[in-house]
């Protein structure tokens, strides 16, 4: 049986859930972001305990197709900017198509009616956040980090790292605390 959590978009997310299934005696095939198939068919009494035990930690068991299907674009796109080491080479909207197996333009049509904003806003603010991170580990220079994101050049980063936060990579380099926002909050 599958079931659909909203919010799960960490690791430690990932083990939270596990150790829930198991304080309710319940065995998983698979947890993924967003995602968790158990052996058995669970109970109405089990659901709502589970639902509460999510709850509870900031996740959410999800039944709306809809509302599923939107948090299966998010956790694609977190997957592949936040936990790979390297981007598709494919356009995006062609790799999630793919990874979902769904028209793109009803995957879009579907994310900016139910979120407000478009895949690619969407895509836009995570890499903002992951090229924060890079910055912030100090690991790789601007030219370094605009290659691992697939930025055509050091300046269509810095553009866009300048329309989403209102300064430059250079500038957030020098801030003493440096904002990040959450993955979830994004």
């Amino acid at each position: 049986m599958k079931l659909y959590i909203k919010y799960m978009v960490s690791l430690r997310c990932k083990m939270l859930v596990k150790e829930e299934l198991k304080k309710l005696g319940l065995h998983f095939i698979i947890v993924e972001l967003g995602e968790i198939e158990i052996m058995e068919d669970i109970t109405l009494e089990e659901r709502e305990q589970l639902k509460k035990a999510l709850l509870n930690s900031g996740l959410e068991l999800m039944d709306d197709k809809k509302a599923v299907l939107i948090d299966k674009i998010k956790n694609v796109i977190i997957d592949m900017i936040h936990y790979t080491d390297e981007l598709p080479k494919t356009n995006y909207s062609e790799y999630i198509s793919k990874k979902l197996n769904y028209d793109y333009t009803y995957l879009a049509n579907i994310f900016s009616e139910m979120k407000g904003i478009t895949i690619q806003q969407f895509i836009i603010s995570h890499k903002v956040e992951k090229v924060k991170e890079l910055l912030m580990y100090k690991e790789y220079n601007l030219t370094e980090i605009s290659y691992r994101m697939q930025y055509s050049s050091v300046a269509h980063l810095s553009n866009q790292f300048k329309k989403v936060t209102g300064m430059t990579p250079s500038n957030f380099k020098l801030l003493k605390i440096k904002n990040r926002l959450q993955i979830e909050g994004i």
